[in-house]
């Protein structure tokens, strides 16, 4: 077995090489990445110095808790980072990814002893020994020599991980630990129904404490507040926090009171329509029709019996009589979208009607009375038009009696978030599929991106990326942008050593100047890559193709290839010249 694992252990020095390949400095934007996971780098002395107060304000055994739990949640994110890089990986390779990210993260060194494991049947046992554990030597120089184990983040870690990985709750108990005068920790893990004292595995979701009750008092006064500000309470499909945003819902709730023509401002994408619609529902038109027409849309010569209706035999193809939008919106709301697009002709017969309340049927001389909300929206300068002569200046005021203008995504940072889960939910539940939220990293180029085309472009992108995510994962910044996202600040890497490298920008100009320049071709960059891959990998063909984004067998044929091509060189050169040796 020791060799075996010894076997593992060098079949992933090559996939180690891998993680830290993933690890990047970005100095203009002052984040550490883990692939789309940020990181941080702490002080061990300050984390070391918080947790002992922790321990001294809450007691051992909720400090215990909070810390296991707070491991668990550590070794879950790490868990998801397996799913990019175990394909065509062992169970055993695929599991070593986590203790290889816990040294990697300069938690702790890892070394297995024993690793058995089935996911397929569920099965595992494992023991593992761990060296210059950062809790058990901080733990023992506050508190001294500690009669029971001291290592709990570290024991989550591995709960969280080792449960995310097997799809079933596995306990780890630490047998041995430098806190308790050990000279290094060892721990023992197997699902939670085999150890005696399962009910231990509890501690770790054992949330109660003072913090948790104070966070329950306050949820119910939100849920009483809620209760009764119903009416104050934003539409499912509104969601925003940001001044811009509140600024014009505020006054969208004054509006609804009245019977006052609104006219809604804002770029392409903004929600004109959600405000509408909600609008509606606040008003005393609640119960009527809410009726919606984009005037943009309809040819020139149909907009106005759209609008106000058409008689039989009025024009050629008028074969029936029919009602118009607003005779359809009557006692309720008409949403008039794009107005400024309509032709001159049509906006006199529109001021007639907000004028009288009256209309009249294409071809029919007699007056219908209705009793309509209008609420206009455009993306146009209406005063523009007005001065160019292209919109009626007494229509433009008759609209413009209360104005709400729509701010812009890119002016509302603080909802982009918000609205972006908001879509993940909406669009996971559409697809069918379980997602985890959006990794670190896509959050990040949200908020980066300045979305031109609003919340309607956001809303497009999310569905993309739950479109592309597996289920099971998060989204990350490949499924929702591809090469169309936000630029992406520069980044310094790992080497093999583990060394900081140079900027990954520069060395990629460098590179490009050398292909485009004549100095290399891309044959030459791919051997390159090919050769540097296989040797940090050590020869382990699968670890090199998860590095280069390949399936092991598209690596094979590409080496192959690279070898045939070699031997065909050698061979004419050979033939060339005779006294040359043939390769072997």
């Amino acid at each position: 077995m020791r060799s075996r694992l010894r076997s593992v252990g060098r079949g992933c020095s090559g996939a180690g090489d891998d993680l830290r390949a993933r690890v990047h400095f970005s100095a203009e934007s002052g984040r550490i990445w883990l692939h789309e996971y940020r990181m941080l780098l702490v002080h061990v002395e300050a984390l070391a110095s918080l947790r002992k107060e922790l321990i001294d304000a809450l007691g051992m055994v909720r400090a215990q808790s909070l810390f296991m739990r707070m491991g668990y949640s550590a070794g879950v994110r790490d868990a998801e980072l397996v799913h990019t890089r175990a394909e065509n990986a062992s169970d055993e390779e695929a599991f070593m990814t986590g203790p290889q990210l816990h040294s990697l993260e300069g938690v702790v060194n890892v070394s297995p002893i024993k690793l058995e494991l089935n996911r397929a049947a569920g099965k595992f046992y494992g023991e593992f020994l761990w060296e210059s554990s950062w809790e058990g030597q901080w733990h023992k120089q506050y508190y001294g020599t500690h009669s029971e184990p001291v290592c709990w983040s570290q024991i989550g870690y591995a709960c969280g991980y080792t449960s995310s990985f097997m799809g079933r709750p596995v306990l780890y108990k630490e047998v041995e630990c430098v806190g308790m005068g050990d000279n290094n920790c060892r721990i023992i893990g197997k699902p939670v129904e085999e150890w005696e004292d399962a009910s231990e595995y509890d501690r770790i979701f054992d949330r109660e404490s003072i913090a948790d009750q104070l966070i329950d008092l306050q949820t119910q006064v939100v849920q009483l507040r809620s209760s009764i500000n119903e009416k104050d309470r934003l539409p499912a499909d509104m969601v925003g926090t940001s001044r811009g945003f509140r600024a014009a819902y505020e006054l969208l709730q004054q509006a609804a009171k009245s019977q006052i023509t609104v006219l809604l401002l804002g770029e392409t994408g903004v929600g004109k329509e959600l405000f509408a619609r909600a609008l509606h529902d606040r008003s005393a038109r609640n119960k009527g029709a809410f009726v919606a027409i984009n005037c943009a849309a309809i040819p020139l010569d149909l907009v106005e019996s759209e609008l106000f209706g058409v008689e039989k035999g009025a024009y050629t193809g008028a074969l029936v009589s029919r009602s118009g939008r607003f005779e359809r919106a009557n006692g309720g709301t008409l949403f008039l979208d794009e107005v400024g697009d309509l032709p001159p002709s049509t906006q006199a017969k529109l001021l007639r009607v907000l004028q009288e309340g009256e209309i009249e049927r294409l071809g029919d001389d007699k007056v219908r009375k209705v009793n309509v909300r209008l609420v206009a929206a455009t993306n146009l300068d209406l005063k523009q038009l007005v001065r160019e002569g292209r919109f009626r200046a007494d229509l433009y005021y008759r609209l413009n009696a209360y104005p709400i203008s729509i701010p812009p995504l890119r002016e509302r940072k603080e909802d982009v978030a918000l609205l972006a889960k908001s879509f993940l939910a909406k669009y996971a539940a559409r697809h069918g599929k379980k997602l985890r939220d959006f990794s670190d990293k896509a959050k990040d180029s949200l908020l980066a991106y300045p979305w031109p085309g609003n919340i309607r472009e956001l809303q497009n992108t999310v569905e993309r990326g739950v479109i592309l995510a597996a289920s099971g994962s998060r989204v990350e910044v490949d499924h929702l942008f591809s090469s169309r996202g936000a630029e992406q600040p520069r980044e310094i890497g790992l080497d093999i050593n583990g060394d900081l490298g140079g900027s990954r920008g520069e060395n990629a100009d460098t590179l490009c100047d050398s292909v485009l320049n004549g100095i290399m071709t891309l044959d030459q960059i791919e051997a390159m890559l090919l050769d540097a891959a296989v040797d940090r990998a050590r020869g382990n063909l699968s670890a090199a193709a998860r590095m280069l984004g390949l399936t092991r067998p598209q690596l094979a044929y590409r080496l192959k290839r690279r070898h045939e091509e070699y031997t065909t060189r050698e061979a004419g050169a050979a033939a060339a010249n005779p006294e040359m040796p043939l390769p072997r």
